[in-house]
């Protein structure tokens, strides 16, 4: 570490102390490591008009505030959004591993800055004067980076995004794609591959939408699907408008997805790897929103996209996907609704289809339609779960054939395309596409599916995905 330029730094008060009103702030650190560093910034027509920054704790912490107001200080703010940890380092001469702490936290208390500017702009950014700008949404995993590195070996003027949707200290947010420390871990590679990153924080309105309708479904003996709900209702609409306020003209995304137009407009359609298919959570994305949406790895296999990320010595080539909803990461379903929905463990009858009693549980919200494992009961042929009744705190059970169904109802039902050219539907993500017919729209979007063949585990909550052969024409949610 230079002395002389940590000595600067640490002695420059030019930029420290409190921000006017009306500016944009951020702050890491805290109680945990006893630094604390705060960042507020100015900006207007793309670039950063002032920045200003305070601190407590060690010397490092105050030497790296001033760091990172003075590199911020007047930057384009897409180059602003360049600024890691390891340029604040340079500027400080070198860090010990004991200063590279501070950083960390004042890259971080930046793109806290600048992700509250992005919630409060309007246009933020003009567009290229030459050239395609695109926005890459990137989490930190494999597929975002390969979708990234595509689109910048076609020539895109690419910036980053990483949505932060949930942030809970029981969750373990190194096993969450939305986490902060995803954010972080996102940053980082984006920085790795030359590109700027922006942070939007939709924790706010992913908890109200998204959250808040798990908690209640279960609460009422649904199974909600948060993704679908996710993904139509939050992330990629506040992403596509970033886009639009960034001046790009299409957000991509590492989603395993087609966009077909069929004459009337774009729709979705299975990818060349049918076996990562993420159509059925796409289901619900509006067709403006898909209008702007780039999938490069639509033709690919997942066995190449890791030979892709392999090949460009990407960090993230051999990272293991993530499984769990980002908000019950590192916690099971059972705590988080002991937590949050107020929903403790409360015994109740295990009955099957006539009544009669076989058992006992603790708690209908537990469990889901179809579900086979986990019901505590000793019986001569598989048991499965036909219903559960949060009025009663009833579980009801019976066998696979009992389970089956050929009549679906949905509600809440958007339909892009006629009625009539539905004649297939996915019903759970995992599951295999059914034959059926689609019965007239009722009352409030009301729809009956007719199957050709029965189907298993039809589970009131989940998503129905309408579908004209290998395309998504609709949506709504199953209600029996």
């Amino acid at each position: 570490m230079s002395g002389e330029d940590f000595e600067y730094h640490l002695s420059d008060s030019s930029r420290r102390g409190p921000a006017p009103e009306g500016w944009h702030h951020g702050a890491a650190g805290g109680a945990p490591c006893g630094d604390l560093i705060r960042v507020s910034l100015s900006a207007a027509d793309g670039r950063v008009d002032a920045v200003r920054f305070d601190a407590e704790g060690c010397s490092a912490a105050i030497a790296a505030g001033a760091a990172v107001a003075e590199a911020a200080d007047g930057l384009a703010v897409l180059d602003a959004a360049r600024l890691g940890p390891d340029d604040l380092s340079t500027a400080l001469g070198g860090l010990s591993p004991q200063g590279r702490h501070a950083a960390d936290l004042a890259a971080d208390a930046l793109h806290r800055a600048l992700a509250a500017w992005i919630a409060a702009g309007d246009q933020l950014v003009p567009g290229p004067s030459a050239g395609d700008r695109v926005l890459v949404a990137i989490s930190g995993g494999v597929d975002s980076a390969v979708a990234a590195w595509l689109e910048r070996g076609r020539g895109a003027d690419l910036v980053a995004v990483t949505v932060k949707l949930w942030a809970d200290r029981r969750t373990d947010g190194e096993r969450s794609c939305c986490s902060p420390e995803a954010v972080v871990g996102a940053r980082a590679l984006a920085h790795s591959m030359g590109i700027p990153h922006l942070t939007m924080d939709l924790e706010d309105s992913f908890r109200a939408a998204v959250v808040e309708d798990f908690l209640a479904g279960h609460a009422a003996g649904r199974t909600p699907n948060p993704c679908v709900r996710c993904n139509g209702r939050v992330r990629l609409d506040a992403m596509a408008d970033l886009a639009r306020r960034l001046g790009a003209e299409r957000l991509a995304t590492g989603h395993y997805a087609r966009i077909a137009d069929d004459g009337q407009g774009p729709l979705l359609v299975a990818p060349a790897d049918t076996a990562k298919d993420q159509t059925y959570m796409l289901s619900a994305v509006s067709p403006a929103t898909l209008a702007r949406l780039r999938f490069p790895l639509a033709a690919l296999t997942k066995a190449e996209v890791r030979g892709i990320a392999e090949r460009a010595g990407l960090p993230v080539a051999s990272k293991p996907e993530s499984q769990d909803l980002c908000f019950l990461a590192g916690e099971g379903k059972r705590s988080f609704l002991a937590r949050h929905a107020r929903l403790p463990e409360r015994e109740g009858a295990v009955v099957d289809a006539s009544g009669r009693s076989l058992g006992r549980h603790r708690g209908h919200h537990n469990f889901t339609v179809g579900q086979r494992r986990g019901l505590g009961i000793a019986a001569p042929a598989p048991l499965y779960v036909l219903e559960t009744d949060a009025d009663s705190n009833r579980v009801v059970v019976g066998s696979r054939e009992q389970l089956e169904t050929k009549r679906v109802i949905v509600r809440d039902a958007v339909l892009h395309r006629d009625g009539g050219r539905v004649d297939r539907v996915k019903l759970r993500y995992r599951s295999r596409a059914l034959p059926c017919t689609v019965e007239p729209a009722g009352v409030d979007g009301e729809l009956t599916l007719r199957l050709a063949e029965p189907a298993v585990g039809v589970a009131p909550g989940q998503t129905a995905s309408l579908m004209d052969g290998e395309a998504v024409v609709g949506h709504g949610t199953i209600v029996r």
